[in-house]
């Protein structure tokens, strides 16, 4: 697995400042959630460790070493599952490996297997619009891990589905954390999700975004919602991002 690391971080587009002075080091095999207020810079810096955006200054680096672009060890799962509507699950889930010239025997076996995982065996021969929103969320997880990268960057992925299919998808999504070792960062503004998921907790304030507090969630997994380690912590970040209410 590889680590990530934004060192004295700023990004600018144009006269626009996005990003200020960020660092942040994530570690191999963690599971790491960035939160912030929508607009803050969250998305960008998670773009970078994709090798989508490039820092105006400072340093973008997995393993140490700078992150010069995109690299297939490193996947990004987006809001929109962008899955192709006249594809079959198979046949989405399959594209990267199809492309990669991967023969049809090998292929199928590593659908099915990572089909498996994610909860969606017998739904091969689906299309995206016979799908419920959190399964075809699932297919675009599939996807991402038939090509076994060593980090997954998720960006806000759960934010468009209902409540009880929310709920539903992060625990999966831990179950999968842990199945696979994978490093993980997440970026969300449900303050409720960070605290479920994280290993560490990032806290970005408005733009500029800057990281104003890391927190440590070393409370035991499955974590109790209502528990007071769980309050306690979703207060503190509430605290920092100057909520007086819980309204994320």
């Amino acid at each position: 697995m590889q680590s990530l690391e934004l060192k004295q971080v700023n990004k600018s587009f144009g006269s626009l400042q996005v990003l200020s002075d960020i660092n942040l080091k994530v570690e191999k095999g963690e599971f790491a959630v960035i939160v912030g207020h929508s607009g803050c810079g969250k998305s960008t810096a998670l773009r970078m460790f994709a090798g989508l955006e490039t820092a105006t200054t400072g340093e973008v680096l997995a393993d140490g070493k700078p992150i010069a672009g995109p690299d297939p060890q490193r996947v990004m799962i987006f809001q929109e599952h962008a899955l192709y509507p006249w594809r079959t699950v198979e046949a989405n889930v399959g594209f990267g490996l199809e492309l990669a010239g991967v023969d049809k025997k090998e292929k199928r076996a590593r659908v099915n297997a990572v089909l498996d995982k994610v909860g969606l065996d017998g739904f091969q021969r689906y299309y995206p619009h016979q799908l419920s929103g959190g399964m075809r969320q699932r297919v675009a997880i599939a996807r991402a891990l038939v090509v076994d990268p060593e980090v997954l960057l998720l960006d806000e992925p759960y934010g468009a589905l209902d409540a009880i299919t929310r709920l539903q998808m992060q625990n999966e999504l831990i179950k999968l954390w842990r199945g696979t070792g994978k490093t993980m960062v997440l970026i969300t503004h449900d303050i409720d999700e960070a605290v479920y998921l994280a290993d560490s907790i990032y806290v970005m304030s408005p733009r500029p975004g800057r990281i104003i507090q890391k927190l440590t969630a070393d409370m035991p997994r499955p974590r109790a919602r209502n528990s007071q380690a769980f309050v306690d912590l979703r207060q503190q970040i509430m605290d920092s991002l100057d909520i007086g209410t819980y309204s994320i």
